[in-house]
C-alpha cells in the first residue's frame, strides 16, 4: 500500500506529498483562493489526458514514430443541471506524414489509459477520522 499525505499550507491551498513530489493546488480567485496553482479538479482532468498521452507516446516510441507535432486535446462537456462533467472527447492530432497504418492503433493505445480504467471501474472509497 502507498500513502499520499495532504497538507494545508495557507489560504485555500491544499497540497499533496506523494512519491517525493509536492503537488500544489489552490482555488481560483472566484473560489476564494489566489489562483496560484491548478484546482484539484483541473488535475483530475489533466490526469486523464496526460495518461492517454503517455500511452500514445509509448506506442510511437516503441515503433520509432516521431512525435514532433503530435498533440492530444481533450474537450470537456459539462452537464449544467447536474454540475458535473457529461462527456470527455479526446482528439489525437497527428502531424503531417504520420504513418496511415498506425492511425487506428494509436487510438487503441490511448484507450489503454489507466486513469480511464479506474473511472470505468472505480475503487472503493473509505473516509474516516484517525
Amino acid at each position: 500500500m502507498s500513502t499520499l499525505t495532504v497538507s494545508f499550507p495557507a489560504g485555500k491551498r491544499v497540497d499533496a506529498q506523494y512519491k517525493g513530489f509536492t503537488i500544489q493546488t489552490d482555488q481560483s480567485r472566484h473560489g476564494g483562493g489566489e489562483g496560484a496553482a491548478p484546482e484539484p479538479f483541473d488535475l483530475f482532468l489533466a490526469s486523464i489526458a496526460t495518461c492517454a498521452g503517455v500511452y500514445v507516446k509509448g506506442y510511437c516510441d516503441a515503433r520509432e514514430i516521431p512525435t514532433k507535432g503530435l498533440t492530444l486535446e481533450m474537450q470537456v462537456e459539462r452537464d449544467a443541471e447536474k454540475h458535473r462533467v457529461a462527456r470527455l472527447a479526446l482528439e489525437i492530432r497527428l502531424p503531417e506524414g504520420f504513418p496511415q497504418k498506425h492511425r487506428d492503433a494509436v487510438v487503441r493505445a490511448a484507450e489503454l489509459c489507466a486513469v480511464k480504467k479506474h473511472i470505468l471501474e472505480p475503487p472503493v472509497f473509505e473516509i474516516r477520522t484517525a
